[in-house]
């Protein structure tokens, strides 16, 4: 390989007006992969993390531990694969209030009890920015003082996947862009200038999250341990179990004990069984993190940078034409940088801290009365599910969109007595179904099912 793939590359990001930090990100990146840098970690090279501490553990703290701490949502998605044509915030994520209604509720309600300034920063992504702010225009209550509500996150360019060379699209070029993972969220702090407005504005730390997940609040027991321990980087973990199984997971390198994140497109073919065994690995990445700024301002200040591991996703330029050019898209995962900050820490937190909505599946629980949202707006599990939801897989020909979902469940449904529920084939529910025990319901071949209104399943 030449230096004409990054000449190229360079050179059309800057034509694109993307900042120098996130230039030098995915330079780092493409020279890695150029020089043959293996993207995957074997379970050979690892083992897993020691004992962590819990946020049960923590001594109480006062609302003071938070005066200095800001909340970053992660917001760039538009969740295409369940069908949005919009930001996945702006979604009804229960009782009539969208995520970032939500959110925003939430970070009301944490400033009046706590008496603290609590900025909200969301990054944005060119598909989400003008719809995001739109939302935002509503509550001018929201914004502190002297910080923006949002930044941009950067974009790179696809690369042919035989030369490594930006890829070439003229029927849409947009296509030839692609977002660099949640990792970016660090470079484009510091290349939006967000970075450095938080810390003139005596923000010492912030506590970084994605938009969907409705169970990442600000906690004073965690600010004030990464105070005084200092904490430079901490990653809110939670006890893997079955469902876990696919995800990113904690463990130490054999080599100098550093804490990693491994994720799935990391692992070994061959590793495949033992990336899944979560009995092993044990902690779990929520994607809830708590960094010290200044010391990520110094780490991207530095020589060095700050050098993730890079995940190299082969598809097509267009993801809807598999006969378009084949391409890689060079990412980032945001948890990785445990690996860059000497003295970094995991935490085990609860499964209240951590209730994502990838998919509709997730979403039919999150709008059931599984949870139940509060005067602060805190979203939490009742007591029957505090540790573990309930299972919930629905056929993906007919419920994998939001306007498919939306038809068959009207009205949310009743999972509080649910272990599982399973969907197989077009069923249609009534309001006020109620789910009990294990539960599968199948239509049969080429009709739908209707479940009338008020409707008790139990079993199959």
């Amino acid at each position: 390989m030449s230096s004409d793939q990054v000449t190229a590359a360079v050179a059309k990001m800057r034509a694109a007006g993307q900042h120098e930090d996130a230039i030098a990100s995915f330079v780092s990146a493409l020279t890695r992969v150029q020089g043959g840098a293996s993207p995957t970690i074997a379970s050979a090279e690892l083992e897993p993390a020691p004992d962590v501490p819990t946020l049960d553990d923590l001594p109480a703290a006062d609302g003071d531990a938070l005066a200095h701490v800001a909340i970053i949502k992660l917001n760039g998605g538009l969740a295409t694969s369940m069908g949005l044509q919009q930001p996945k915030s702006l979604l009804e994520a229960r009782d009539g209030q969208s995520f970032i209604e939500i959110i925003i509720g939430q970070a009301l309600a944490a400033r009046k009890r706590y008496g603290v300034a609590l900025p909200v920063v969301l990054m944005n992504s060119e598909a989400t920015r003008d719809a995001t702010l739109a939302a935002l225009a509503d509550h001018p209550e929201l914004k502190a003082d002297g910080i923006d509500l949002a930044f941009d996150q950067s974009m790179v360019p696809k690369l042919d996947v035989e030369t490594l060379m930006p890829v070439s699209w003229p029927k849409a070029p947009h296509l030839e862009w692609n977002p660099p993972g949640h990792g970016d969220v660090y470079a484009s702090l510091r290349g939006s200038g967000m970075l450095a407005s938080l810390l003139e504005h005596g923000f010492r730390y912030a506590m970084i999250s994605n938009a969907d997940n409705l169970g990442s609040i600000p906690d004073p027991r965690i600010a004030a341990h990464i105070a005084r321990e200092q904490i430079p980087f901490l990653m809110e973990a939670v006890i893997g179990t079955a469902a876990d199984r696919k995800g990113g997971h904690i463990a130490k390198l054999r080599a100098d004990g550093r804490l990693i994140l491994r994720e799935t497109a990391q692992t070994p073919e061959e590793d495949a069984a033992s990336f899944t065994d979560f009995r092993r690995w044990r902690y779990y990445n929520t994607n809830s993190l708590w960094i010290d700024l200044e010391a990520l301002e110094r780490r991207l200040a530095s020589e060095e940078g700050l050098e993730l591991p890079v995940i190299v996703n082969e598809k097509t330029v267009d993801p809807r034409d598999k006969a378009s050019t084949p391409v890689v898209q060079l990412e980032s995962a945001m948890g990785a940088a445990i690996g860059s900050f000497p003295g970094a820490r995991v935490l085990v937190v609860p499964r209240t801290r951590f209730a994502p909505v990838k998919t509709n599946d997730d979403l039919l629980v999150l709008r059931s009365d599984v949870y139940e949202l509060e005067d602060d707006f805190s979203v939490r599990p009742v007591a029957e599910h505090l540790e573990t939801p309930p299972f919930v897989a629905l056929d993906k020909h007919y419920y994998k969109l939001i306007d498919q979902f939306e038809e068959r469940f009207p009205a949310p449904v009743s999972l509080r007595q649910a272990d599982s529920l399973v969907v197989k084939g077009d069923v249609h529910f009534g309001s006020g179904v109620v789910v009990e025990g294990e539960v599968e319901v199948k239509a049969p071949d080429g009709e739908s099912l209707e479940i009338p209104s008020g409707t008790v399943l139990t079993g199959k």
